[in-house]
């Protein structure tokens, strides 16, 4: 078979645009991306002639010698960019194809389908970090923490988490059948897949004269959204702020800054670190709308990377406590590249430190006051209740979890 003269020119430009990452960012995140153009860093050429050679001369053997042809030339380039990001051994550095290029836009624009759940490959693992609300995930009954083994019959461990997450969304609808893990033990769940729709914030004022405010993820407009919350909720006087941030995965790090700033006075939001050292600060201003209000943060092992960008600032300032159980741990911050082939890259460009320099990542944030959720009794939001009480000025008691015991060898 002859091979296309065009495709070596266009993959060429796919493989370039891998090296060629600019600033300015897809879906949000940071505005600065230490990345220096031509695969050139501190003056040194990092594309070796001989390894680029090594490329084409395994692409034109695949494309003369292997037995099976046609070759699908568009899976063999998937295939080598998933390759050289998962050399880094980074679980948020990835390669999105075109189809799930779009459906990242389409859940940052605030609506897709699908089943509603954020996942992350922890280990091989796809791992469930939080159902989104409203979702069919969140009616079916899936938590944070739980693996998603198979769906429809395919094993999912050890995939790709693009590749998995292919399988498992699907049109509004249509259905799958997903085996989960959790706590060691297997079951099965068939979800109908749907429009997800995805309103980021809501906010009521509860009895007690407190404000509520629900913060499910932190997309493109979620700044805004909050904004009218805060105006309509602070004109009826609230004697606090409940801010919730359970099973919130995060999103937009620009979005996250500006809501930090409706609650902070004026100071360091959080730091960015590079990896040669560099550091950005993000300064909130004076001009928030709930700068000096009573406040708590609800946190839980759902709440994730911008989500602990937030609570990190507000407890480290001092300006509100954290109430709940000890957050993700996700510290790194990705930036999205589209590429010339509509698929995309998510690349870890920076760590983020809390305005005190601490880093959060694999260890999560620990609330001001521990307090566990009874699994038997899954109405009774004791978390909400103690964040309530303790605006209202009663006692609550922190219960912090038992530390495992040291094995006897």
């Amino acid at each position: 078979m002859q091979q296309d003269k065009h495709i070596p020119a266009i993959l060429a430009v796919v493989i370039f645009s891998i090296f060629a990452f600019t600033g300015g960012y897809l879906l949000g995140q940071s505005p600065v991306a230490p990345v220096n153009l031509f695969g050139i860093v501190n003056g040194r050429t990092v594309q070796n002639p001989d390894d680029i050679k090594a490329f084409w001369e395994v692409w034109d053997l695949i494309h003369t010698r292997y037995l099976r042809q046609p070759v699908d030339d568009a899976a063999l380039m998937d295939g080598a960019i998933n390759g050289m990001l998962e050399t880094l051994g980074d679980p948020h550095t990835r390669y999105l194809s075109p189809s799930d290029q779009e459906a990242a836009t389409q859940s940052m624009s605030g609506e897709f389908q699908g089943i509603g759940a954020e996942v992350e490959n922890v280990d091989g693992a796809i791992t469930i970090v939080t159902p989104i609300d409203g979702s069919p995930a969140q009616a079916a009954g899936l938590q944070p923490g739980d693996i998603l083994r198979e769906a429809d019959g395919v094993p999912l461990t050890g995939m790709d988490i693009s590749e998995a997450a292919a399988l498992v969304r699907g049109p509004a609808g249509t259905t799958v059948r997903l085996l989960i893990e959790r706590d060691g033990e297997t079951f099965e769940v068939e979800i109908t897949r749907d429009v997800i729709k995805l309103p980021s914030a809501r906010g009521e004022m509860l009895e007690e004269g407190i404000a509520y405010i629900r913060l499910s993820r932190f997309a493109n407009n979620t700044d805004q959204e909050l904004q009218d919350i805060l105006t309509d909720l602070l004109a009826q006087n609230p004697t606090g702020i409940i801010l919730d941030l359970r099973r919130n995965p995060g999103g937009a790090l620009d979005t996250t800054v500006n809501i930090a700033d409706q609650f902070l006075p004026e100071g360091v939001a959080l730091v960015e670190r590079f990896g040669d050292g560099r550091e950005r600060q993000f300064q909130s201003s004076d001009k928030g709308l709930a700068e000096d209000i009573p406040l708590v943060v609800l946190i839980d092992e759902g709440s994730a990377s911008a989500s602990e960008v937030l609570s990190g600032a507000i407890q480290d300032r001092g300006r509100g406590v954290l109430i709940g159980n000890t957050s993700f741990g996700k510290g790194t911050v990705q930036t999205w590249q589209t590429l010339a082939n509509d698929g995309g890259v998510r690349i870890t460009i920076a760590e983020w430190l809390t305005p005190d320099k601490d880093s959060i990542n694999e260890t999560g944030l620990t609330p001001d006051y521990f307090i566990p959720l009874d699994p038997d009794n899954p109405d009774e939001d004791a978390q909400l209740q103690a964040a309530i009480d303790y605006l209202l000025g009663k006692t609550i008691i922190s219960i912090p979890p038992a530390e495992a015991e040291p094995e006897n060898n």
